[in-house]
């Protein structure tokens, strides 16, 4: 709608400024309903969009507001080409960010075995160091609240940056993770996913942050270069034969279950099938082969710990290998050795850190003579939780699980199918996603030994002995969903039975974030809970994201709506690359690098921050640049000027006038093409190239056009109406190009002249700007003016002149049909170069020339 809705307009500005236009229009939009989703719309004239819900356990960045700007632009550019937008926005606030959060700004733990505590209270201000080391244990439920508690806060404080930015989504679709609707979809989801096999629990070597004390998956992973070393043990083979091993965790020897060795490797083929002793402990193990072990690697012959990293795990799987954990939950060695370990070598590592079993082995290893030579310092790779501080352990734990194709080669092709389907901006970016999925060496770990999250829905009866039955799950119906069954007893049971033989026990994990954020289009949508609203907006029509959480986001929920809906979760998915600083090195909280935006946003105006967001294609990586977004500002700025200099020569009772002038036909011609090229380029998620075809008429019509025609504009006559027309039209168009980037300058100058905002307003078209002109135009000649009146100015530059100057001759030389041309636009050029008498001289030269005579 552009008229049709009838709001007053303002009128012209005496002093128009930038600042205060945030809040002003984001009241304005929230009050009036600017961005309201119409739910009566069929599906096909509705856009929807999964946006990423941020976590709220810090700071917003600028990667945020890069990528979420991406996103709004194309939100607003759908909405004025005609779609009602489903644009939600979600806080992803529950899981380990918010609970490390929690306990460093309070300086608690929770403690499972604690009762609840109604009267508790957390510190009133933000705690010290030796509170956050020293931390107060409190129970389970007052935890979660006080995480409950912080995160309302923090979510106050991003909406508020996210409204200052000019996000154009419909807050009252707001919704978060840990909310009961979301609760309520994550377990639905859950319990379909084990009802059809698709979930299992299992008793596995697992991946485990021991700071955390939580399992986690491996999408979650990320190499770090270290120090380390290599040791060099002596084992004893059959007959007495020396079997050198490198190691860098010496501190597994206890775990050993075997030595391996590729089986082409002919300097141990006569070992393998027979078995060698362990240094210090002398545990008889086997020596087998595998070709997953390197001949070039370190002596060429390992040892098999459980489990000392992922080869450990995929060896003991495959050469079915005994198990002889040694480490703990905690970090720890356990206090007693596994079996078939002597208990007395093993007794001066129970307890330790690794670090400390570490040094000991070491020691008990030079004390034996099995030490050869002195470890090696390296520096090399090693797995960590990407949110941790300390390297993964690998421990065996009961977990739950879901299918993703790691282990199902049809899941996987099934999946890899999806990805195909799939629109991809960047299109190289699916590759990332077919590496990921035909990498999986695993099922999708889901469960999580934390607290404030979607608690896992189901529980165990126990037997007489008081032992859970794993394999036979008790579950909720769907309809008494969100549950926690560390809370609530299970249909049939009473709580008085909870702990006790023959009674119930609730599963006490959570499910993993992920799990519950890959959801997110079911949960917005309405999923089971409103079939109408979920049939107007699923399939989603995008998905924006940053390109590396391919691997967790992305591909999780699309495993999730396959196995739920056997479709894609959206049809097109556009990824944003990162933020780097001035030395093009990524932003990250660790390096120090990071630019919070509120300050920017207030110094320079949401506008032009927004601009320097937008000049970053999808995909792409961008260097933050102070002086691009002072670039934003000044572009804003002669936003609001120029318009308000087009207003006063008239162009508001002008806009539906025929545009007959040549001059004034050649500019529409050239705005008519940026147009097309800007519709385009929106159309192909570019909204890089849709600013920058904007911006490069803009600064041109202001300097140019703007001055050819503002003498005439004054006057009276077709000319002068044709002149106030085509600055209507041209000021209509351009504020409408430039919209989905600068929405609030926008937003200001259209309520000078227009009804309604601009924002509902319709994309423009060459069809109008076509219609606006009495006669088709040349945009060659609106370079030809501009050539002409530029080398005017360069003359009065020269001479160190005024531009106000007057010139009492100038002549045109050039090729004769040139200024034929120039002779229809003449006058004009005359009145903006101040040229008293302008003679044409034909075929003097071979290209324009104006010399001017002072």
């Amino acid at each position: 709608m552009t008229d049709t809705t009838r709001t007053a307009r303002a009128g012209v500005p005496e002093r128009p400024s930038l600042d205060g236009l945030e809040e002003t229009w984001a009241r304005r939009w929230q009050s009036d309903g600017t961005y309201a989703f119409d739910r009566s719309k069929e599906r096909s004239d509705v856009y929807s969009i999964d946006t990423p819900p941020p976590t709220v356990s810090g700071e917003l960045h600028m990667g945020h507001v890069f990528s979420y700007t991406h996103t709004d632009t194309v939100a607003r550019f759908q909405r004025m080409r005609g779609r009602t937008v489903f644009y939600p926005l979600g806080w992803d606030d529950n899981g380990l960010p918010t609970e490390r959060r929690v306990q460093n700004v309070y300086g608690v733990r929770p403690d499972p075995a604690l009762p609840y505590d109604p009267d508790w209270r957390p510190p009133a201000a933000q705690v010290g160091d030796d509170a956050r080391k020293n931390p107060t244990a409190i129970s389970r439920r007052n935890f979660i609240e006080l995480c409950e508690t912080l995160t309302v806060e923090d979510e106050k404080v991003f909406e508020a940056l996210w409204r200052r930015l000019g996000l154009s989504v419909d807050w009252s679709l707001t919704y978060t993770t840990i909310g009961p609707a979301a609760r309520a979809a994550s377990q639905r989801a859950f319990l379909r996913n084990l009802a059809r096999g698709e979930a299992y629990q299992a008793e596995a070597p697992t991946l485990w942050d021991v700071g955390f004390g939580t399992a986690v998956a491996q999408a979650e992973l990320e190499d770090r270069e270290r120090p380390g070393a290599y040791h060099r043990l002596r084992f004893a083979g059959p007959g007495g034969r020396e079997v050198l091993i490198d190691t860098t965790r010496p501190e597994l020897l206890p775990a050993c279950v075997a030595l391996v060795c590729h089986p082409d490797d002919e300097r141990y083929a006569d070992l393998v099938g027979t078995a060698a002793r362990t240094p210090v402990f002398g545990v008889r193990v086997p020596v087998r082969a595998h070709p997953l072990a390197d001949p070039a690697k370190g002596t060429g012959i390992a040892m098999v710990c459980t489990f000392g990293d992922l080869a450990d795990v995929t060896w003991w799987r495959e050469l079915r290998l005994d198990t002889r954990v040694v480490v703990g939950r905690d970090g720890r060695l356990l206090p007693e050795p596994p079996a078939g370990v002597p208990a007395e070598p093993y007794a001066a590592l129970a307890g330790q850190t690794v670090n400390g079993a570490r040094r000991t082995v070491v020691a008990l290893l030079g004390d034996a003579g099995d030490l050869v030579g002195e470890p090696r310092p390296i520096t090399h790779p090693v797995k960590f939780y990407e949110r941790g501080d300390r390297p993964l352990e690998i421990v065996s734990t009961r977990q739950w699980y879901l299918r993703n194709g790691g282990r199902d080669a049809d899941l996987r092709d099934e999946l890899l199918a999806r990805g195909r389907e799939l629109r991809w901006v960047p299109e190289h970016m699916r590759h990332r996603y077919e590496h990921w999925v035909g990498g999986l060496t695993g099922d999708w770990l889901v469960s999580r030994q934390r607290f404030f999250g979607v608690p896992v829905p189901v529980w165990y009866r126990l037997d007489d002995a008081g032992e859970p039955d794993w394999n036979h799950p008790l579950t909720p119906d769907e309809a008494t969903l969100p549950i926690d069954p560390t809370s609530e007893p299970p249909p049939g049971f009473t709580e008085a039975q909870r702990g006790r033989p023959g009674g119930f026990t609730g599963d006490p994990d959570v499910l993993d974030t992920w799990a519950t954020s890959s959801l997110t289009p079911q949960i917005v949508g309405g999923w089971v809970t409103d079939p109408d609203l979920f049939g107007r907006v699923f399939p989603m029509d995008l998905r924006p994201q940053g390109h590396d959480i391919i691997r967790t986001w992305l591909f999780a929920t699309v495993v999730r709506s396959h196995l739920e809906h056997g479709a894609l979760p959206w049809r097109t998915a556009v990824l944003s690359g990162w933020i780097l600083d001035p030395d093009r090195k990524k932003m990250s909280k660790s390096k120090g690098n990071v630019v919070t935006p509120m300050g920017l946003l207030a110094q320079h105006g949401s506008d032009a921050v927004r601009y320097w967001a937008a000049n970053g294609k999808p995909g792409m990586d961008l260097a933050f640049d102070p002086a691009q977004v002072k670039v934003g500002r000044r572009l804003a700025t002669k936003l609001l000027n120029a318009s308000r200099f087009a207003l006063g020569l008239g162009a508001a009772d002008a806009l539906r006038a025929p545009v007959t002038e040549p001059l004034d036909t050649a500019m529409l011609a050239e705005l008519s093409g940026v147009v097309a090229t800007a519709t385009t380029a929106f159309d192909g998620y570019d909204h890089t190239a849709a600013l920058m075809a904007t911006e490069a008429f803009f600064w041109p019509f202001c300097d140019d056009y703007i001055e050819l025609v503002k003498e005439r504009a004054y006057g009276d006559g077709p000319a002068a109406d044709s002149a106030r027309a085509a600055l209507a039209t041209a000021l209509s168009v351009q504020l409408r190009l430039f919209a989905p980037v600068l929405p609030f300058v926008t937003e200001e100058v259209w309520s000078w002249w227009r009804y309604g905002s601009v924002h509902l307003s319709t994309w423009p078209t060459t069809y109008e700007v076509g219609r606006a002109m009495a006669a088709p135009g040349d945009p060659e000649l609106l370079r030809l003016a501009a050539d002409a009146l530029g080398q005017v100015r360069r003359a009065k530059s020269e001479r160190k002149l005024s531009m106000k100057a007057d010139v009492p001759l100038a002549e045109a030389l050039g090729p004769a049909a040139l200024l034929d041309q120039l002779t229809t636009i003449a006058d004009d050029l005359r009145a903006a170069g101040r040229i008293a008498t302008l003679d044409l001289l034909p075929d003097r030269t071979p290209e324009l020339v104006i010399a001017c005579a002072f």
